[in-house]
């Protein structure tokens, strides 16, 4: 979950905590299942997240890096970043994420250029320009890890 959605990280936190303490004597065998079997509950209830969100696994990591934190947003708002992700993942994956892109400074260059002017278009005007910069920002370096091109990323066994 960690690998498709950076933002999920503190759920392997979480967890290793409460090894941790298992671990170190200072909770009960019954104790740590209890609170295993709540943790188990919060990673289902995050699992279906994408579904309730109305994105797919890729939109919806896209969406938590823009929106974790971000500004008060509206409904109206929400709704306009959802369908920025829709949008930039759909242009990138289908034009600009071509074969070995990381490695050409062109194509790397494109997708840079892609996904700014993209951001300039959807995000809402409650992201001042330091948010805005630190979103692109953490988006590009997300797509930069995930996406290997040639149609390969994080989420190709997800969609096989």
């Amino acid at each position: 979950m960690v690998a498709a959605n950076p933002t999920r990280a503190d759920f392997m936190e979480k967890l290793q905590k409460l090894i941790e303490r298992y671990n170190a004597g200072s909770i009960n065998v019954e104790t740590f299942f209890q609170q295993l079997m709540e943790f188990t509950e919060d990673l289902q209830e995050e699992d279906k997240r994408a579904m309730r969100e109305e994105l797919s696994e890729e939109e919806l990591a896209l969406f938590d890096i823009i929106t974790k934190p971000a500004p008060e947003m509206t409904d109206k708002e929400i709704a306009q970043v959802k369908a920025m992700c829709r949008e930039l993942l759909e242009t990138l994956t289908e034009e600009k994420l071509v074969l070995d892109w990381r490695k050409k400074a062109k194509a790397k260059g494109d997708v840079r250029r892609t996904w700014e002017i993209v951001f300039d278009r959807g995000l809402p005007e409650s992201f001042d320009e330091k948010v805005y910069e630190e979103k692109c920002e953490a988006a590009f370096q997300h797509i930069l890890m995930s996406y290997h091109g040639g149609g390969h990323s994080v989420y190709s066994s997800a969609r096989a």
